[in-house]
C-alpha cells in the first residue's frame, strides 16, 4: 500500500512573456514586458508579466505602463499587449501533456496545475523527482517553454517549494523535511498571509513560519476565528489534506458574473457573489443535490483566472454553508493578491442526493 502522498506544482516561467518569446524567438534575450492597456491613453495600464531580463529594472506585475517604461527607457524593450487567446492555447497544450503524467490534475489558473502522482512513482519522492526531470523535458522538447516544479507530501508544501527556485526550477521537499523547509520563511508566504494579516501576526510577535508553528492553537483561533486560526496552525506544520481535484471529475453547477467595476472590496464582491449563489442554489435545490465542494472563480483585470476551493466533512445542502465558504475563500484570496476583480464565480460540486436524516457538519480548509 502506498504510505502519504506524493504532489507537485507545476508553474510555467513568466508564462505570458514567454509564449510571447515563443512566437518570437528573436526578442528572448531583450527585456519583454506584457500589459493590460486600458485604452484611456498609449502608457496607461499595467503590467501583467514581464520576463527576467525586464524584472532586473523592477519592472513587475502591477506596476503602471508608464512606470515600466521609465524603467527601460535606455533598453531596447519589447512591449505587448495580452494576448489570452494565444495563452490559452499554449496552456491547453501543457495542460494535455501534464494530464498523461498525473493520477489526478488540478489546473489552478493558466498557468499552474497540481499534479497527484502518488501511484505514478509508487509513493517514492527519490523516482518523483526524476518524474519531475522528465515532465520539464517533455514540455521543453514538445512546447518550447519552461517551467518551475515543487514536489512535496501536499499541495501547500509543493506550492511553496515551487516559489522557492525560478525559472526552470526544481525543489523537492520529503515529507520528514517539510516542516523544517517551511520553518526559517517569513509567514507570508503562507498562503493566506498578506500584508494586514503579515502586520498583526508580527504584532503578536509571529515573523517566520516556526514562530506561527510554535504559536498557541487556541489563542489564534480566538485571534483569527476557528477556519482560519486552524489553517494558520496546521498550515505552518506542513499540514494540508486537500485533494488534488481532477477538474472533468464530477459534475458541477457554476454561475459566473462581471462585477460593476473592477475592485479590490470585500463588500462589492460579496454583492455579486450573493446574485450568483442564488442562481446556483436554486438548481442545486431543484435537482434535490447535496453538495460537498465549494468553489470561488476569480478573473482579475490581467485576465488571469484563479480558483480556490473547500470541501466539506460532509455533504451540505443549505444556502448558509455556501454563502459563508463563499466569503471564507473570498477573504483568503482578497489576502494573497492584491490585483483588482474583473469577474467572479461561485461552483459547487462533489453531489449526492439529499437524505432527510443526514446531519450537516461545518466546513475546514483542508
Amino acid at each position: 500500500m502506498v504510505q502519504g502522498r506524493v504532489v507537485m506544482l507545476a508553474d510555467f516561467d513568466y508564462f505570458f512573456a514567454q509564449c510571447e518569446e515563443l512566437r518570437n524567438p528573436s526578442i528572448k534575450d531583450k527585456p519583454v514586458v506584457v500589459c493590460v492597456y486600458s485604452g484611456r491613453t498609449e502608457d496607461s495600464g499595467a503590467v501583467s508579466t514581464s520576463n527576467y531580463i525586464a524584472r532586473r529594472y523592477d519592472v513587475k506585475s502591477g506596476i503602471p505602463i508608464f512606470l515600466a517604461k521609465r524603467n527601460l527607457e535606455d533598453t531596447n524593450a519589447i512591449f505587448f499587449p495580452v494576448d489570452h487567446e494565444y495563452y490559452t492555447q499554449i496552456s491547453n497544450r501543457i495542460m494535455q501533456i501534464l494530464n498523461t503524467y498525473a493520477g489526478s490534475l488540478e489546473q489552478v489558473s493558466i498557468d499552474e496545475a497540481y499534479l497527484d502522482v502518488t501511484l505514478q512513482v509508487d509513493g517514492s519522492f527519490e523516482k518523483a523527482y526524476l518524474y519531475a526531470q522528465k515532465i520539464k523535458q517533455d514540455i521543453k522538447t514538445q512546447i518550447g517553454l519552461s517551467l518551475s516544479i515543487g514536489i512535496g507530501p501536499n499541495k501547500l508544501v509543493a506550492k511553496i517549494a515551487c516559489d522557492n527556485q525560478k525559472p526552470n526550477g526544481l525543489t523537492l521537499v520529503k515529507p520528514l523535511e517539510a516542516a523544517n523547509f517551511l520553518a526559517p520563511l517569513p509567514v507570508n508566504r503562507l498562503l493566506g498571509v498578506g500584508k494586514k494579516t503579515s502586520t498583526r501576526l508580527e504584532q503578536m510577535g509571529i515573523k517566520t513560519i516556526a514562530d506561527l508553528a510554535k504559536y498557541d492553537v487556541q489563542r489564534l483561533i480566538a485571534m483569527f476565528g476557528k477556519t482560519l486560526g486552524l489553517y494558520f496552525h496546521n498550515a505552518a506544520n506542513a499540514i494540508d489534506n486537500e485533494p488534488v481535484v481532477f477538474a472533468g471529475e464530477a459534475e458541477s453547477i457554476s454561475k459566473i458574473g462581471t462585477l460593476k467595476q473592477d475592485t479590490h472590496d470585500l463588500d462589492c464582491i460579496l454583492h455579486k457573489t450573493d446574485e450568483l449563489i442564488e442562481t446556483v442554489y436554486k438548481e442545486v435545490t431543484e435537482k434535490n443535490y447535496n453538495f460537498k465542494t465549494i468553489s470561488l472563480y476569480v478573473v482579475n483585470v490581467d485576465l488571469l483566472t484563479k480558483s480556490r476551493s473547500i470541501t466539506l466533512e460532509q455533504p451540505a445542502k443549505d444556502k448558509e454553508t455556501l454563502k459563508r465558504n463563499i466569503r471564507l475563500l473570498l477573504e483568503k484570496y482578497l489576502t494573497e493578491s492584491p490585483i483588482d476583480i474583473r469577474r467572479i464565480g461561485v461552483k459547487v460540486s462533489g453531489f449526492s442526493k439529499k437524505q432527510p436524516q443526514q446531519k450537516q457538519l461545518s466546513s475546514f480548509f483542508s
